[in-house]
């Protein structure tokens, strides 16, 4: 960890509230977390020993005394004064990386404090304390987290083969009240939430044949920000009116969202002759 002065490290200045400093920390708390952004472990450390400090009244007043004293080298300076137990006793970064998890499904604290590349075994010395420490805290399940996401992404059929039922009334509330629970604790605290891309709708018209034996079949996308030609897999046997799903071609995702599938409704072109024939008989 790089000596850094710690209200730099937050980006905020020596005049900054207690209410700013934990504002600012949730915000790069969820930005830096490991399980959101691999290899930011070094960049976590750095943050979680800042606002350490500076959230604990007392500990920012001997900093800021260094900082007087010491100017560039305060960190350093208080570092011989304070060692990494002392620095974390008594914070409540285990309560907010508790809320994290449970909101946005990432590690336990537990688990992520005790990884080799962030603290390790260290963690197991520190003493945080604050409400909801073991477990009774103000979140009883998980509002669509990102684990959650993912338990659905995999339930999803691959690209290119037909989609199941949709899911019950009941378990689309049940999803639309989760998310709707989850956007409201990120604007309590200040967090952007990753939004997954909106689903898209087309065409794709095919050959009876084609129907029939199945196959790839060329298509060109164009909708979305890149349009190009596609080849698309036809389940052999398919019936005209029926969706094949690409994974992945719908609306772009905002703030790490995965983005939405593109949902094709299969056209199965009559031949001409047919088609005149039909018109006779009737």
């Amino acid at each position: 960890m790089t000596d850094k002065d710690y209200y730099h490290v937050l980006g905020l200045s020596e005049n900054t509230t207690a209410e700013e400093i934990k504002k600012t920390y949730r915000k790069l708390a969820f930005q830096y977390h490991p399980d959101k952004n691999p290899g930011s472990e070094e960049r976590m450390k750095e943050i979680n020993e800042a606002y350490a400090v500076l959230s604990d009244r007392k500990k920012r007043e001997a900093y800021d005394s260094f900082r007087q004293r010491y100017g560039a080298s305060a960190r350093h300076q208080f570092r011989q004064s304070y060692a990494e137990q002392d620095i974390f006793r008594d914070s409540d970064i285990y309560q907010i990386f508790e809320e994290l998890s449970r909101t946005f499904g990432f590690s336990r604290p537990e688990d992520l404090f005790t990884r080799n590349n962030l603290y390790g075994n260290q963690f197991r010395t520190f003493e945080f304390k604050g409400p909801g420490f073991f477990g009774k805290g103000t979140f009883m399940f998980r509002p669509m987290s990102t684990g959650y996401q993912e338990q659905i992404r995999r339930s999803q059929p691959p690209a290119g083969e037909m989609p199941g039922p949709q899911s019950s009334l009941s378990n689309r509330l049940l999803l639309k009240s989760l998310s709707m629970f989850q956007k409201h604790i990120a604007k309590k605290y200040g967090i952007e939430i990753p939004e997954n891309g909106k689903d898209a709708y087309d065409v794709i018209k095919i050959t009876p044949e084609e129907a029939a034996s199945g196959g790839n079949v060329g298509y060109y996308y164009a909708g979305g920000a890149n349009p190009r030609d596609l080849l698309v897999k036809i389940p052999a046997g398919i019936k005209d009116g029926q969706k094949i799903k690409l994974r992945g071609l719908g609306g772009e995702g905002k703030n790490g969202g995965i983005p939405g599938n593109l949902y094709l409704k299969v056209k199965i072109r009559i031949p001409f002759l047919k088609k005149l024939g039909e018109f006779f008989k009737g």
